[in-house]
Protein backbone atom coordinates (compact mmCIF):
# COMPACT_ATOMS: atom_id res chain seq x y z
CA UNK A 1 0.00 0.00 0.00
CA UNK A 2 1.53 3.14 -0.97
CA UNK A 3 2.07 6.17 1.40
CA UNK A 4 -0.26 9.10 0.96
CA UNK A 5 1.65 12.31 -0.30
CA UNK A 6 2.27 14.34 2.60
CA UNK A 7 1.90 17.86 1.13
CA UNK A 8 3.25 20.12 4.11
CA UNK A 9 6.46 18.66 3.66
CA UNK A 10 6.27 18.92 -0.50
CA UNK A 11 5.20 22.86 -0.01
CA UNK A 12 8.05 23.62 2.60
CA UNK A 13 10.49 21.96 0.02
CA UNK A 14 8.67 23.60 -2.81
CA UNK A 15 9.12 27.25 -0.92
CA UNK A 16 13.04 26.01 -0.24
CA UNK A 17 13.40 25.37 -3.76
CA UNK A 18 12.33 28.51 -5.11
CA UNK A 19 14.23 30.48 -2.71
CA UNK A 20 17.21 28.93 -4.07
CA UNK A 21 16.07 29.51 -7.45
CA UNK A 22 16.34 33.30 -6.90
CA UNK A 23 19.13 32.89 -4.79
CA UNK A 24 21.20 31.26 -7.95
CA UNK A 25 19.64 34.33 -10.43
CA UNK A 26 20.68 36.69 -7.96
CA UNK A 27 24.63 35.54 -7.65
CA UNK A 28 24.62 35.42 -11.26
CA UNK A 29 22.76 39.09 -11.68
CA UNK A 30 25.23 40.27 -8.96
CA UNK A 31 28.75 38.13 -9.72
CA UNK A 32 28.15 37.39 -13.06
CA UNK A 33 26.04 40.27 -14.56
CA UNK A 34 27.72 40.33 -18.23
CA UNK A 35 27.92 36.41 -18.21
CA UNK A 36 24.46 36.36 -17.48
CA UNK A 37 22.83 38.54 -20.07
CA UNK A 38 24.94 36.91 -22.59
CA UNK A 39 23.72 33.38 -21.84
CA UNK A 40 20.33 34.98 -21.07
CA UNK A 41 20.46 36.35 -25.46
CA UNK A 42 21.19 40.03 -24.74
CA UNK A 43 23.94 41.59 -26.61
CA UNK A 44 26.95 43.03 -24.41
CA UNK A 45 25.35 45.52 -22.08
CA UNK A 46 28.31 48.46 -20.81
CA UNK A 47 26.06 49.42 -17.84
CA UNK A 48 25.07 46.53 -15.44
CA UNK A 49 23.64 48.58 -12.16
CA UNK A 50 20.64 47.71 -13.10
CA UNK A 51 21.14 44.01 -13.37
CA UNK A 52 22.29 43.96 -10.47
CA UNK A 53 19.95 45.71 -8.17
CA UNK A 54 17.42 42.98 -9.95
CA UNK A 55 20.06 40.84 -8.17
CA UNK A 56 19.97 42.77 -4.90
CA UNK A 57 15.81 41.94 -5.32
CA UNK A 58 16.00 38.34 -6.48
CA UNK A 59 17.39 38.20 -2.46
CA UNK A 60 15.27 40.30 -0.98
CA UNK A 61 12.09 38.08 -2.40
CA UNK A 62 14.02 35.03 -1.70
CA UNK A 63 14.46 36.06 2.18
CA UNK A 64 10.93 36.83 1.94
CA UNK A 65 9.72 33.92 1.10
CA UNK A 66 11.54 31.95 3.77
CA UNK A 67 10.63 33.79 6.74
CA UNK A 68 6.81 34.28 5.52
CA UNK A 69 6.91 30.26 5.10
CA UNK A 70 8.73 29.67 8.31
CA UNK A 71 6.69 32.28 10.64
CA UNK A 72 3.44 31.68 8.97
CA UNK A 73 3.54 28.76 6.99
CA UNK A 74 2.13 30.98 4.41
CA UNK A 75 2.93 31.59 1.01
CA UNK A 76 1.35 35.08 -0.06
CA UNK A 77 4.88 37.13 -0.94
CA UNK A 78 5.74 34.33 -3.15
CA UNK A 79 2.39 34.37 -5.24
CA UNK A 80 2.61 38.30 -5.34
CA UNK A 81 6.07 38.33 -6.55
CA UNK A 82 5.81 35.29 -8.96
CA UNK A 83 2.39 36.90 -10.82
CA UNK A 84 3.63 40.36 -11.01
CA UNK A 85 6.94 38.45 -12.80
CA UNK A 86 4.49 36.65 -15.01
CA UNK A 87 2.60 39.29 -16.03
CA UNK A 88 5.50 41.64 -16.86
CA UNK A 89 7.68 39.19 -18.28
CA UNK A 90 4.93 37.67 -20.73
CA UNK A 91 3.89 41.12 -21.29
CA UNK A 92 7.33 42.30 -22.42
CA UNK A 93 8.00 39.09 -24.51
CA UNK A 94 6.69 40.01 -27.98
CA UNK A 95 9.29 42.95 -27.79
CA UNK A 96 12.30 41.49 -25.90
CA UNK A 97 15.52 41.14 -27.25
CA UNK A 98 16.39 37.53 -25.34
CA UNK A 99 14.99 34.09 -25.55
CA UNK A 100 15.06 34.49 -21.74
CA UNK A 101 12.52 36.84 -21.08
CA UNK A 102 9.23 34.32 -22.28
CA UNK A 103 11.21 31.34 -20.78
CA UNK A 104 11.56 33.29 -17.54
CA UNK A 105 7.69 33.77 -18.21
CA UNK A 106 6.79 30.66 -18.48
CA UNK A 107 9.22 29.20 -15.77
CA UNK A 108 8.01 31.65 -12.94
CA UNK A 109 4.21 30.91 -13.90
CA UNK A 110 4.99 26.76 -13.61
CA UNK A 111 6.67 27.68 -10.41
CA UNK A 112 3.20 30.07 -8.97
CA UNK A 113 0.89 27.34 -10.29
CA UNK A 114 2.52 24.55 -8.39
CA UNK A 115 3.33 26.37 -5.47
CA UNK A 116 -0.72 27.24 -5.18
CA UNK A 117 -1.95 24.11 -5.71
CA UNK A 118 0.55 22.10 -3.26
CA UNK A 119 -0.31 25.13 -1.07
CA UNK A 120 -4.01 24.20 -1.27
CA UNK A 121 -3.78 20.42 -0.83
CA UNK A 122 -1.59 21.27 2.06
CA UNK A 123 -4.25 23.35 3.61
CA UNK A 124 -6.69 20.44 2.99
CA UNK A 125 -4.82 18.19 4.30
CA UNK A 126 -5.11 20.07 8.27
Amino acid sequence: MSQPINWKKLEQWGVVLVALHSFLVCSLMVFFPQWMLEFAGWEKVDYVFFIKQSGAFHFVVAVGYLLEYWRHRSIGLLVVAKATAVIFLLALSPWGDAWAISFSGITDGLMLVGMVFVHLMAKRQL
